[in-house]
Order: structure tokens, then sequence, then C-alpha cells
């Protein structure tokens, strides 16, 4: 069970990645344009970037032992556009993605 703020509100799920794979919330999706034009759902770019929900114990490595995870929860992270896989809650859609998707970490 994970817990972690994104988009200011709290969200609790019982999920528990395998691996070296992480859950990430997405990040809201800009409605608005720089110039303040109004966006269309169909019009709107795919967030890439989100908040660590959950994450994995590490990859097991061919030596028996687990490599060590860089990523906790609640890193504020940027990921690949097409990367990892969607899954639906009652919190909304989470992205699961392998640790070497993700690209950079935001610094707090």
């Amino acid at each position: 069970m994970a817990t972690a703020t994104a988009s200011k509100k709290k969200t609790k799920v019982n999920f528990r990645p395998m691996d070296d794979r992480v859950l990430i919330q997405p990040c809201e999706a800009d409605e608005k344009t720089a110039g303040g034009i109004i966006l269309p759902d169909a019009a709107q770019e795919k967030p890439q970037r989100g908040v660590v929900v959950a994450a994995g114990p590490g990859k097991m490595l061919k030596s028996g032992n687990r490599g060590e995870m860089t990523l906790v929860v609640g890193d504020e992270v940027f990921y690949g556009r097409y990367s990892g896989t969607e899954v639906d809650f009652e919190a909304g859609t989470m992205v699961v993605v392998r640790e070497s998707d993700v690209l950079a970490v935001l610094d707090k």
C-alpha cells in the first residue's frame, strides 16, 4: 500500500509494483496554451510528469540479490511520453513504468 501527494490531493492505492517498476500518478494536462487558448480534451498532450505513488523492491540480479531502487515514493519525475502501462483506479488513471523509463527526477 502506498500513499503520496499528487496534484494537491492525497492518493491511497493498494498496489505493489514488481521488480524495478514504479506507479506514477500523472499531473493534470494543460487545458490552456501559453497564449490563453483553451484546448479540447482531444488536443491536450499526454502528461509526461507525475509523482511516484508506489515503488517495487528493485530488479532481481543474476547473483540472486536485488538491485537498489533510486526512486522513492513522493519523487516528482518526468517519464517517456509513450512508456509504461496505464492502470485505472478509483483515484484515477495511473501509469506503471520501469525505473529505467524515468528520464529525470525534479529536485525539491
